[in-house]
């Protein structure tokens, strides 16, 4: 009779463990992405102007400066010449949408024309 019961129970309680399981498993966050880029300044003055304009959107778009031209020690091969950045956003589509916005592409060519830039995103490892 136990048995049967026990049975009974398990039967009844193995959809929902699987379906709880599934649930979990499918809101695993999208890992983070991050904007790359190396930038010569080729004009301060107007390089400037695009600092000040892009940094609220970055922000905007859930975005976090993890590496902002600060020092570079080469240990293999030759160090980005200029300014190294690197931005964390939440997942590459945010990362994505950050680029392709009306507002990001309103202040990319204040960039383009004061800098040589080599810029991209990059998917982070999943957790």
């Amino acid at each position: 009779m136990l048995n049967q019961r026990l049975r009974q129970v398990c039967l009844t309680l193995a959809p929902l463990v699987l379906s709880a399981s599934a649930t979990l498993h499918a809101q695993k966050p999208a890992p983070k992405a991050y904007a790359v880029a190396e930038i010569t300044v080729t004009n301060p003055v107007a390089y400037k102007k695009y600092l000040a304009a892009v940094t609220p959107i970055v922000q905007q778009f859930g975005g976090t400066y993890l590496v902002r031209a600060g020092k570079i020690v080469p240990l293999e091969g030759r160090a980005p010449v200029g300014r190294f950045i690197i931005i964390q956003f939440p997942s590459l589509a945010a990362a994505e949408k950050f680029e392709s916005s009306p507002q990001y592409r309103a202040i990319a060519p204040l960039r383009q024309r004061a800098a040589r830039t080599r810029l991209f995103l990059a998917e982070g490892a999943s957790e």
